[in-house]
């Protein structure tokens, strides 16, 4: 079950690659605000950016930070490299499965998550190999959509989700968090805005 939801999530982020940046846009000027900015700030050293898309953190990386990304889709990562290429920036960039990412151990000192984990099949599993391949102190970073505290507006994400996870393999209410700390993170920072929807979290791997 797990290979086809994960098949199915790859056609679906190949077909829609070429419209991307046009509607993700408009959810980020009403939800994000300066959250790729917040993300991108912190990560340090060597960064893994898991479900990196059509690279829209890439301009707002530091630039001693030594870049590499991951995701499902090679069309995304297509225009990820445009974008690379646009801003002068080298990037290692790879088609690979969050569930099981095809990188040692302990390679890396930030791993970056950007309204990724509502869309993987497994996210635990997903948040399992961060955990994995970071080095011991190293740090997680988040950027996600997530169920919101207030029952009015989770009942309305869970009339979304029936559509929005069937159509567009976005979940709308899950709860990264959770993951976090069954995984073993210690939670260093929550922010929550936007009715609760939008989530900014900081982790770090014990050392």
């Amino acid at each position: 079950m797990r290979s086809s939801e994960t098949e199915r999530a790859r056609r679906y982020w190949d077909r829609v690659a070429a419209a991307y940046d046009r509607w993700i846009a408009v959810a980020e000027r009403l939800l994000l605000d300066d959250g790729r900015a917040w993300l991108a700030s912190r990560a340090r050293g060597d960064v893994l950016e898991i479900g990196i898309g059509t690279g829209r953190n890439l301009g707002f990386y530091p630039s001693e930070a030594r870049v590499t990304g991951v995701d499902l889709s090679p069309a995304m990562l297509g225009y990820a490299r445009e974008r690379a290429a646009a801003l002068g920036r080298e990037v290692d960039l790879r088609v690979g499965d969050a569930q099981a990412l095809d990188l040692p151990p302990e390679r890396f000192d930030t791993v970056v998550f950007s309204l990724a984990l509502c869309s993987i099949p497994d996210d635990r599993r997903a948040v399992r190999e961060a955990m994995r391949v970071l080095r011991p102190g190293g740090r997680l970073l988040l950027l996600e959509h997530v169920g919101s505290p207030f029952r009015a507006v989770r009942a309305v994400q869970w009339v979304l989700d029936l559509f929005t996870s069937r159509l567009q393999c976005d979940h709308q209410r899950r709860e990264p968090l959770d993951h976090l700390s069954a995984e073993g993170f210690e939670i260093e920072d929550v922010r929550r805005s936007k009715l609760g929807i939008v989530e900014r979290v900081q982790a770090t791997k014990h050392a």
